[in-house]
């Protein structure tokens, strides 16, 4: 008999269906949220660029993670400071990443 008093009270829950996640193969979107150790195949979040002055139209490589203030080796305009993650690229710059 309790357990009568028990489902009388206590309605039964609609069940849920979850989407389905792949594991073992997943979307870009998936990998660039995860932490870089907890990925598939660990790979860091950094990379080299390519920054394009706006004025005298010169390239120079720059750490996605820049440390320190670069500035343009023809005209010493500032191309990026740094932040506390990624630098960020001054206005009116360029960039391209460089391939491994």
């Amino acid at each position: 008999s309790v357990s009568l008093l028990f489902r009388s009270c206590h309605p039964p829950k609609p069940s849920v269906i979850m989407p389905l996640k792949d594991l073992l193969h997943p979307t870009a979107a998936d990998l660039k949220q995860t932490h870089k150790l907890k990925r598939l195949v660990q790979a860091p979040n950094s990379f080299f660029m390519d920054v394009r002055c706006n004025q005298c139209i010169s390239i120079t490589t720059v750490f996605s993670h820049a440390q320190t203030v670069v500035v343009c080796n023809g005209c010493s305009q500032v191309l990026c400071t740094p932040t506390g993650g990624l630098a960020k690229l001054a206005q009116g710059t360029r960039f391209r990443r460089k391939d491994a």
